[in-house]
């Protein structure tokens, strides 16, 4: 009889904004598309209802979704198969019940974490190393650094095989009147961001353009952005969505295969955080990321080095200072025509490069 296929344990914390979340649903996705068995333990799982439904209904063959409850209940685990592989997503610990469980089997699991997105150096230097575990009940076993990076020396980034046929056979037409959006030819943009400080500045902008835009505006803290400025600085009602050159839609919460689709729509993206960041890459088009502001000032540095990897031109590296509020220069103006060659380059760089959940099923391959 053969074997089963190798069972992953995901363990995910919500912190704030999904992000955490999506990414571990999409790893778990494609370890189940490559022949693998997940188990994804998620503390707050509610966002799943609109950003991937199929996880709720227990639609994906081979992924589990599990509530992480604390204290693990002592029967529950009892009759839990161990599995092969653990996965700290994001610097979350595993539960010290679950991997007293877990060690008392004849084969301990490979334990991996699985660490945030960045292009800075260090990243190079540490994905693959071991942490020894020096306390717990685990003492004396080994945890691996596994860092998601954009270059051939580290761990890659989640991308699904069949991504480049799904978006070689978008229809942006139908997308968007499947939408209620009005498009009619106009510059669409698409806006995922926190409070950036440049948002005002933005849309003062793109009012006064020589280009008709419409801005399809995410739900949550983006659209919530976008409101507060107009109401607060510029003394608009919400409802007020044509002003000069910009026309805004707001959007419902899209599921995450919906999200891929938006960013295929529009001619140019802005991102934030890690999960947007990659599929806007994907995506191909200029983008604009705005990475997670930190008290103290960490995501500067962070910022910067990934515009040294996408080989940003200068007006772009600008348009990011001033977006993510960097320095005192004004937001210089959005010119998508001008970055289209740098972002299409970044794409076809990453294309060439394994994705993240191979390179992850073989690096555990070795360690087992």
């Amino acid at each position: 009889m053969p074997a089963a296929p190798p069972l992953w344990d995901l363990f995910c914390r919500v912190i704030d904004n999904h992000g955490d979340l999506g990414v571990c649903w999409r790893l778990a996705r494609e370890l189940a598309a490559r022949g693998q068995r997940a188990r994804l333990w998620v503390d707050a799982a509610a966002a799943m209802a609109w950003m991937a439904p199929e996880a709720l209904r227990g639609d994906v063959p081979g992924v589990q979704l599990r509530p992480w409850r604390e204290p693990f209940d002592a029967a529950d685990l009892a009759g839990l198969p161990v599995a092969d592989v653990w996965i700290e997503a994001f610097g979350c610990e595993l539960p010290p019940t679950f991997v007293a469980h877990g060690v008392r089997a004849d084969a301990a699991p490979v334990w991996v974490n699985l660490e945030y997105l960045s292009a800075e150096p260090y990243v190079e230097r540490m994905h693959g190393l071991p942490s020894p575990v020096l306390q717990g009940p685990a003492a004396g076993r080994t945890k691996w650094f596994y860092y998601p990076g954009f270059t051939p020396r580290t761990g890659g980034l989640l991308r699904e095989a069949e991504l480049p046929a799904r978006q070689a056979a978008f229809d942006r037409a139908a997308w968007l009147a499947a939408q209620g959006v009005p498009w009619r030819g106009e510059r669409l943009l698409s806006l995922f961001c926190y409070e950036p400080p440049a948002l005002a500045a933005l849309l003062a902008q793109l009012q006064q353009g020589p280009r008709p835009t419409r801005l399809l505006v995410a739900a949550g803290r983006a659209a919530q952005a976008v409101r507060a400025v107009f109401e607060h600085k510029m003394g608009l009602q919400p409802a007020q969505i044509k002003r000069g050159q910009l026309s805004i839609s707001y959007l419902p919460y899209l599921d995450q295969r919906g999200y891929d689709e938006l960013l295929w729509a529009c001619d140019a993206n802005f991102v934030r955080g890690e999960d947007s960041l990659v599929r806007a890459l994907w995506a191909g088009r200029p983008l604009v990321w705005q990475p997670y502001p930190q008290h103290d000032d960490a995501h500067h540095a962070k910022l910067a080095a990934w515009l040294d990897w996408l080989q940003a031109p200068p007006g772009l590296r600008a348009f990011h200072r001033a977006w993510s509020g960097i320095g005192a220069e004004p937001l210089p103006p959005l010119d998508e025509r001008a970055w289209i060659a740098c972002a299409s380059a970044a794409r076809a760089r990453l294309m060439r490069q394994r994705d993240l959940a191979s390179q992850l099923i073989g690096f555990v391959a070795e360690k087992r």
